[in-house]
């Protein structure tokens, strides 16, 4: 329990704070669940730049270390790529 009315404070806005990179990292954990289930090579694509945005994001308000970020982009775009090469092929 909090002994002092800044220590409240700090209670709620720390409650506040957690709500709100909760549903940010399901918002982007959801994102990039899309890019990975997409039928096709377009539909990749287009829910790619929803999840690169989100990383983006993500990463700039530390919500993830950038380098998770990068790392999670390339192997994205590394998915589209040979998901794209299988409809070609």
């Amino acid at each position: 329990m909090p002994n002092t009315k800044s220590a409240e404070k700090r209670v709620r806005t720390n409650e506040k704070r957690a709500q709100r990179n909760r549903q940010a990292r399901s918002r982007l954990r959801t994102a990039i669940k899309k890019v990975r289930q997409a039928d096709s090579a377009e539909s990749a694509a287009a829910a790619f730049q929803i999840a690169t945005a989100l990383l983006d994001r993500a990463s700039a308000r530390r919500l993830i270390h950038p380098n998770k970020a990068d790392r999670t982009k390339s192997r994205l775009a590394t998915f589209i790529q040979t998901l794209a090469a299988k409809t070609t092929a």
